[in-house]
């Protein structure tokens, strides 16, 4: 599968079977985290993957779909460890933990397994669960499994909506 492939491949899975994920799985999508850029190479990302039905329950329990999210085979706890912001005005942090979750995602993707963003959670109960200190940032959490649907078609600007050369053009 090319990187353009798992692109367009990969959609944000809303059911999931309830089986495990391979650890070498695991292994090579975390590869595939670690590669991800960061901001001046602070590779400030941190994760907390979580595999434990009832830690999973818990997890899942303080997101906007529970019953969704709670079969993945896993569900990460996608953390930045930095505050710093860069000369444009954005943190660091979410920046590079999305870069680095998007690697995570094309590369499930391409190990035919699916992933979905969940933004919509409570990261104080989430830091409690899963003893991450107050001064960490829970950037964002991530739902990993066997897919349990099949993606549907995106509807997607086209190209000339969101691109102009030289000059805002919109």
């Amino acid at each position: 599968m090319t990187v353009l492939e798992a692109m367009r491949s990969r959609y944000s899975c809303r059911a999931y079977q309830d089986r495990p994920i391979e650890q070498e799985k695991l292994d090579s999508i975390f590869e595939a985290a670690r590669l991800a850029p960061s901001a001046m190479n602070t590779q400030d990302w941190r994760f907390v993957v979580v595999t434990d039905k009832e830690k999973k329950q818990q997890v899942a329990d303080t997101t906007n779909r529970p019953k969704v999210f709670e079969k993945a085979g896993a569900i990460i706890a996608a953390c930045s460890n930095s505050d710093h912001v860069m000369r444009c005005g954005q943190a660091i942090g979410p920046i590079d933990v999305a870069i680095a979750l998007e690697h995570i995602a094309l590369q499930a993707t391409d190990l035919g397994l699916a992933t979905c963003w969940i933004g919509s959670f409570y990261a104080d109960k989430v830091g409690a669960i899963l003893g991450i200190p107050a001064e960490v940032a829970i950037i964002e959490l991530m739902a990993i499994g066997y897919p349990a649907d099949s993606r549907k078609e995106p509807q997607r600007e086209p190209i000339e909506k969101i691109l102009c050369y030289e000059k805002w053009k919109f």
